[in-house]
Protein backbone atom coordinates (compact mmCIF):
# COMPACT_ATOMS: atom_id res chain seq x y z
CA UNK A 1 0.00 0.00 0.00
CA UNK A 2 1.44 3.35 -1.07
CA UNK A 3 2.19 5.86 1.67
CA UNK A 4 0.51 9.19 0.95
CA UNK A 5 0.29 12.25 3.18
CA UNK A 6 -2.98 12.47 5.14
CA UNK A 7 -5.63 14.89 3.95
CA UNK A 8 -8.54 16.48 5.76
CA UNK A 9 -11.71 18.11 4.53
CA UNK A 10 -10.73 21.32 6.34
CA UNK A 11 -7.21 21.70 5.03
CA UNK A 12 -7.63 20.31 1.49
CA UNK A 13 -9.18 21.61 -1.68
CA UNK A 14 -11.87 19.51 -3.34
CA UNK A 15 -9.28 18.51 -5.95
CA UNK A 16 -6.76 17.42 -3.31
CA UNK A 17 -9.32 15.51 -1.26
CA UNK A 18 -10.81 13.64 -4.19
CA UNK A 19 -7.33 12.86 -5.49
CA UNK A 20 -6.55 11.26 -2.14
CA UNK A 21 -9.85 9.38 -2.29
CA UNK A 22 -8.85 8.08 -5.71
CA UNK A 23 -5.53 6.80 -4.37
CA UNK A 24 -4.58 3.50 -2.79
CA UNK A 25 -4.05 4.64 0.77
CA UNK A 26 -7.55 3.71 1.92
CA UNK A 27 -7.85 6.92 3.94
CA UNK A 28 -10.07 8.67 3.02
CA UNK A 29 -12.33 5.87 1.91
CA UNK A 30 -15.99 5.18 1.36
CA UNK A 31 -17.01 6.13 4.89
CA UNK A 32 -15.38 9.54 4.57
CA UNK A 33 -17.03 9.85 1.18
CA UNK A 34 -20.38 9.31 2.89
CA UNK A 35 -19.52 12.16 5.25
CA UNK A 36 -18.79 14.48 2.34
CA UNK A 37 -22.08 13.47 0.69
CA UNK A 38 -23.84 14.39 3.93
CA UNK A 39 -22.08 17.76 3.91
CA UNK A 40 -23.28 18.34 0.33
CA UNK A 41 -26.85 17.50 1.31
CA UNK A 42 -26.67 19.84 4.30
CA UNK A 43 -25.22 22.65 2.19
CA UNK A 44 -28.03 22.38 -0.35
CA UNK A 45 -30.60 22.32 2.46
CA UNK A 46 -29.16 25.53 3.83
CA UNK A 47 -29.26 27.16 0.42
CA UNK A 48 -32.85 26.15 -0.32
CA UNK A 49 -34.00 27.25 3.14
CA UNK A 50 -32.36 30.63 2.61
CA UNK A 51 -34.06 31.23 -0.72
CA UNK A 52 -37.38 29.95 0.59
CA UNK A 53 -37.28 32.40 3.49
CA UNK A 54 -36.77 35.32 1.16
CA UNK A 55 -39.19 34.34 -1.62
CA UNK A 56 -41.97 32.22 -0.16
CA UNK A 57 -44.86 34.54 0.64
CA UNK A 58 -47.50 31.90 1.20
CA UNK A 59 -49.54 32.04 4.39
CA UNK A 60 -48.18 28.71 5.59
CA UNK A 61 -44.58 29.92 5.47
CA UNK A 62 -42.84 29.94 8.84
CA UNK A 63 -39.74 32.23 8.69
CA UNK A 64 -38.65 31.45 12.25
CA UNK A 65 -38.75 27.72 11.58
CA UNK A 66 -36.87 28.21 8.32
CA UNK A 67 -34.18 30.18 10.13
CA UNK A 68 -33.81 27.32 12.60
CA UNK A 69 -33.81 24.78 9.79
CA UNK A 70 -31.04 26.66 8.03
CA UNK A 71 -29.03 26.84 11.25
CA UNK A 72 -29.39 23.08 11.68
CA UNK A 73 -28.27 22.53 8.11
CA UNK A 74 -25.19 24.73 8.56
CA UNK A 75 -24.28 22.92 11.76
CA UNK A 76 -24.79 19.57 10.05
CA UNK A 77 -22.44 20.55 7.23
CA UNK A 78 -19.67 21.23 9.73
CA UNK A 79 -20.41 18.06 11.67
CA UNK A 80 -20.46 15.97 8.51
CA UNK A 81 -17.00 17.13 7.47
CA UNK A 82 -15.65 16.43 10.95
CA UNK A 83 -17.16 12.95 10.86
CA UNK A 84 -15.63 12.40 7.42
CA UNK A 85 -12.18 13.14 8.85
CA UNK A 86 -12.85 10.91 11.87
CA UNK A 87 -13.80 8.11 9.52
CA UNK A 88 -10.54 8.62 7.63
CA UNK A 89 -8.65 8.16 10.90
CA UNK A 90 -10.67 5.02 11.65
CA UNK A 91 -9.86 3.70 8.18
CA UNK A 92 -6.16 4.23 8.82
CA UNK A 93 -6.38 2.20 12.03
CA UNK A 94 -8.34 -0.48 10.22
CA UNK A 95 -5.69 -0.76 7.52
CA UNK A 96 -2.85 -0.80 10.04
CA UNK A 97 -4.53 -3.64 11.93
CA UNK A 98 -4.80 -5.78 8.82
CA UNK A 99 -1.12 -5.26 8.05
CA UNK A 100 0.00 -6.80 11.34
CA UNK A 101 1.43 -10.27 11.29
CA UNK A 102 -1.27 -12.92 11.60
CA UNK A 103 -1.92 -14.01 15.16
CA UNK A 104 -3.83 -13.06 18.32
CA UNK A 105 -2.46 -9.51 18.34
CA UNK A 106 -3.65 -8.92 14.79
CA UNK A 107 -7.08 -10.39 15.54
CA UNK A 108 -7.49 -8.16 18.57
CA UNK A 109 -6.41 -5.09 16.61
CA UNK A 110 -8.82 -5.92 13.77
CA UNK A 111 -11.69 -6.37 16.22
CA UNK A 112 -10.98 -3.04 17.94
CA UNK A 113 -10.54 -1.15 14.68
CA UNK A 114 -13.69 -2.71 13.21
CA UNK A 115 -15.80 -1.72 16.20
CA UNK A 116 -14.42 1.83 16.12
CA UNK A 117 -15.13 2.08 12.39
CA UNK A 118 -18.67 0.74 12.84
CA UNK A 119 -19.36 3.25 15.60
CA UNK A 120 -18.05 6.11 13.47
CA UNK A 121 -20.30 5.11 10.58
CA UNK A 122 -23.26 4.67 12.93
CA UNK A 123 -22.87 8.22 14.25
CA UNK A 124 -22.64 9.59 10.72
CA UNK A 125 -25.70 7.67 9.57
CA UNK A 126 -27.75 8.76 12.56
CA UNK A 127 -26.96 12.40 11.92
CA UNK A 128 -27.91 11.92 8.29
CA UNK A 129 -31.17 10.22 9.25
CA UNK A 130 -32.08 13.12 11.52
CA UNK A 131 -32.00 15.44 8.50
CA UNK A 132 -34.76 13.63 6.61
CA UNK A 133 -37.56 15.58 8.32
CA UNK A 134 -36.08 18.95 7.39
CA UNK A 135 -35.40 17.89 3.83
CA UNK A 136 -38.93 16.55 3.48
CA UNK A 137 -40.27 19.94 4.65
CA UNK A 138 -38.18 21.70 2.02
CA UNK A 139 -39.37 19.27 -0.64
CA UNK A 140 -43.01 20.00 0.18
CA UNK A 141 -42.90 23.67 1.21
CA UNK A 142 -39.61 25.15 0.08
CA UNK A 143 -39.07 27.48 -2.86
CA UNK A 144 -40.55 25.53 -5.80
CA UNK A 145 -37.95 26.99 -8.17
CA UNK A 146 -35.29 25.02 -6.26
CA UNK A 147 -36.97 21.61 -6.27
CA UNK A 148 -34.16 20.24 -8.45
CA UNK A 149 -31.66 21.25 -5.77
CA UNK A 150 -33.81 19.50 -3.18
CA UNK A 151 -33.72 16.31 -5.24
CA UNK A 152 -29.94 16.51 -5.51
CA UNK A 153 -29.84 16.92 -1.72
CA UNK A 154 -32.10 13.89 -1.35
CA UNK A 155 -29.71 11.87 -3.52
CA UNK A 156 -26.70 13.02 -1.51
CA UNK A 157 -28.44 12.26 1.77
CA UNK A 158 -29.43 8.82 0.50
CA UNK A 159 -25.84 8.12 -0.48
CA UNK A 160 -24.63 9.14 2.98
CA UNK A 161 -27.16 6.91 4.73
CA UNK A 162 -26.60 3.97 2.39
CA UNK A 163 -22.84 4.29 2.86
CA UNK A 164 -23.18 4.40 6.64
CA UNK A 165 -25.51 1.38 6.62
CA UNK A 166 -23.13 -0.68 4.50
CA UNK A 167 -20.06 0.28 6.50
CA UNK A 168 -21.71 -0.49 9.84
CA UNK A 169 -22.82 -3.89 8.59
CA UNK A 170 -19.48 -4.70 7.00
CA UNK A 171 -17.43 -3.58 9.99
CA UNK A 172 -19.53 -5.55 12.48
CA UNK A 173 -19.17 -8.60 10.26
CA UNK A 174 -15.40 -8.04 10.31
CA UNK A 175 -15.49 -8.39 14.10
CA UNK A 176 -17.10 -11.80 13.67
CA UNK A 177 -14.56 -12.78 11.04
CA UNK A 178 -11.83 -11.91 13.53
CA UNK A 179 -13.15 -14.57 15.88
CA UNK A 180 -15.96 -13.01 17.95
CA UNK A 181 -19.36 -14.76 17.81
CA UNK A 182 -22.08 -12.83 15.98
CA UNK A 183 -24.35 -12.82 19.04
CA UNK A 184 -21.56 -11.36 21.16
CA UNK A 185 -20.94 -8.62 18.60
CA UNK A 186 -24.62 -7.72 18.73
CA UNK A 187 -24.84 -7.78 22.52
CA UNK A 188 -21.71 -5.66 22.96
CA UNK A 189 -22.78 -3.07 20.39
CA UNK A 190 -26.59 -2.93 20.57
CA UNK A 191 -27.03 0.67 19.45
CA UNK A 192 -24.68 0.28 16.52
CA UNK A 193 -26.32 -3.02 15.58
CA UNK A 194 -29.82 -1.48 15.62
CA UNK A 195 -28.73 1.45 13.50
CA UNK A 196 -28.80 -0.70 10.35
CA UNK A 197 -32.60 -1.02 10.57
CA UNK A 198 -32.87 2.71 11.31
CA UNK A 199 -30.93 3.50 8.17
CA UNK A 200 -33.14 1.20 6.11
CA UNK A 201 -36.20 3.16 7.23
CA UNK A 202 -34.54 6.50 6.51
CA UNK A 203 -33.52 5.35 3.04
CA UNK A 204 -37.07 4.20 2.29
CA UNK A 205 -38.43 7.60 3.40
CA UNK A 206 -36.02 9.39 1.09
CA UNK A 207 -37.13 7.21 -1.81
CA UNK A 208 -40.78 8.01 -1.06
CA UNK A 209 -40.10 11.76 -0.85
CA UNK A 210 -38.14 11.69 -4.10
CA UNK A 211 -40.94 9.85 -5.88
CA UNK A 212 -43.52 12.29 -4.51
CA UNK A 213 -41.79 15.33 -6.04
CA UNK A 214 -40.51 13.75 -9.24
CA UNK A 215 -43.31 15.20 -11.36
CA UNK A 216 -42.22 18.68 -10.27
CA UNK A 217 -38.48 18.08 -10.39
CA UNK A 218 -38.39 16.33 -13.76
CA UNK A 219 -41.62 17.32 -15.56
CA UNK A 220 -40.36 16.35 -19.03
CA UNK A 221 -40.28 12.73 -17.88
CA UNK A 222 -44.06 12.88 -17.47
CA UNK A 223 -45.02 14.44 -20.81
Amino acid sequence: MNEEPPVSTEASTVDEWTRALAGTNGSPGGGAGAGVMLAIAASLMSMVAGYSERTDGRSDSQPDDLTELRARARSLRETALRLADEDSAASSAFGAAYHLEKGPERDAAVRAASVDAARASSVLGRRASEAVDDLEWLALHGNPALIADVVVALGALRAAITGARTNVSFDLAAVSRAGEPREQVRDENPEVWRSVALFDRARDRIDAITAAVDDRAAPTDHV
